[in-house]
């Protein structure tokens, strides 16, 4: 699937949900709640949670919470980027020049 196509399907679904309509601070708010969620099921992987009350997952099961928490992630950079019109290959293309100048 290309960027561009996902980004647009992203957009629209998130817009018959009136999930679209919530503003970019929100949306941030979003983002940075669906990162900590990454950051949790990585842990769970790298160091395990020690939780007697939790359930261990299998590593599979631990590796696909983690493919999902990145879908979330990248749901809601590609929302933003959609509201201020950026593509994602607008978004790749400048950081790649950006590193490029700093380190090579």
């Amino acid at each position: 699937m290309k960027l561009k196509d996902y980004q647009d399907w992203v957009s629209d679904f998130y817009k018959k949900r009136g999930w679209y309509d919530y503003n970019s601070f929100i949306r941030c708010n979003f983002l940075a709640e669906e990162v900590g969620e990454l950051a949790q099921a990585v842990r769970k992987i790298e160091i395990g949670r020690d939780r007697p009350d939790e359930e261990e997952e299998t590593k599979v099961e631990k590796l696909e919470n983690i493919k999902e928490e990145l879908g979330d992630v990248l749901d809601n950079i590609m929302i933003l980027a959609d509201k201020y019109q950026i593509s994602l290959e607008e978004i790749m293309q400048s950081h790649q020049d950006k590193l490029i100048k700093r380190f090579e």
